[in-house]
């Protein structure tokens, strides 16, 4: 199969999704070895989740097929540039590559608009919306102290 193809997969799941009233508009499915291994398509109204995005989804169905928590020599094809959380769920992922059709300025325009987002990570934690408050740190610590000596950890 071609970039295209793949492509077309995603993208109709996104059309699915809105027409079978599942949630937002938006599909992903990621490939190993030129095969499609996991579907995903927006699910956040459907299930009350608001991680349920189509790339979240199609990461999850992708790790337990592959018995793993990244995407090694994997590619995520995606109906929609990624969303600040998903982008973060891709990293994590490590997949090799990640296609995308419609921009960020493109779902903006349906009113699906991450760009507060954007721009609330690019501020210092005092000044975003949304209240931070750093409680037990030193108490914390001790959870990071134990795995930083841990001999017999997977490392990710």
């Amino acid at each position: 199969m071609v970039v295209e193809n793949y492509m077309q997969e995603a993208i109709e799941l996104s059309v699915k999704n809105v027409t079978d009233n599942n949630g937002g508009p938006f599909g992903a499915v990621v490939v190993k070895d030129g095969k499609i291994i996991a579907r995903g398509y927006n699910q956040v109204t459907s299930n009350n989740d608001p991680t349920a995005h189509a790339e979240v989804v199609a990461i999850r169905e992708a790790c337990k097929i592959l018995g793993s928590f990244q995407l090694t020599n994997c590619e995520i094809y995606t109906s929609c540039e990624p969303c600040p959380m998903c982008l973060g769920a891709i990293y994590w992922a490590r997949p090799s590559r990640v296609y995308y059709a419609n921009t960020k300025e493109d779902a903006a325009a349906i009113n699906f608009d991450d760009d507060f987002i954007y721009k609330e990570l690019a501020k210092p934690i005092q000044y975003r919306e949304l209240q931070f408050k750093q409680v037990m740190r030193n108490e914390a610590q001790e959870a990071f102290k134990i795995w930083k000596n841990k001999t017999d950890k997977i490392e990710y």
